[in-house]
């Protein structure tokens, strides 16, 4: 591992720890020329995952996409950062064990919607508006009903 500061090649992992719902390792690295400490992540190397989008390209799967569309749903909302991570990471790892080397982007965000739903409404309805494309206040209002069903079952 070369250090950010001298681009040394020689370091030291001082502490691993598991990461990502033991997905990964986390190490903390100390350079023995200059004493930098940084640290690296041991990641499993994972099979490409193409998505395809409405218009029929294909692109490569991006998570960030995913946690990004997440934290602007979730802007001034009570959501911790972490449990936007823990959506992102469900929603790729479901994705990876479903075997698909190719995913629509809609069946995506239907996974998203479902796990963000029973994070926050507001942010749930916040995601679909601009994901379903709502053209009118009808579609959001079909939307809501459903929640308020939902809340009702489980009641």
């Amino acid at each position: 591992m070369k250090c950010p500061k001298c681009n040394a090649t020689q370091s030291r992992v001082v502490d691993s720890r598991h990461a990502d719902e033991m997905n990964a390792i986390r190490r903390r690295r100390e350079c023995e020329t200059c004493g930098t400490r940084f640290t690296t992540f041991e990641h499993i190397e994972v099979s490409p995952l193409i998505v395809v989008k409405k218009d029929g390209t294909r692109e490569q799967f991006n998570r960030d996409k995913i946690l990004n569309g997440l934290v602007r749903s979730c802007e001034k909302r009570p959501v911790q950062f972490q449990k936007l991570e823990e959506i992102t990471n469900k929603v790729e790892w479901q994705l990876r064990e479903d075997g698909h080397s190719e995913i629509s982007s809609r069946e995506i965000g239907e996974y998203v919607m479902d796990l963000l739903m029973h994070v926050d409404q507001v942010s749930y309805v916040r995601f679909a508006s601009v994901y379903r494309e709502f053209k009118d206040v009808d579609q959001l209002l079909q939307s809501m009903q459903g929640i308020l069903k939902d809340n009702k079952r489980s009641e």
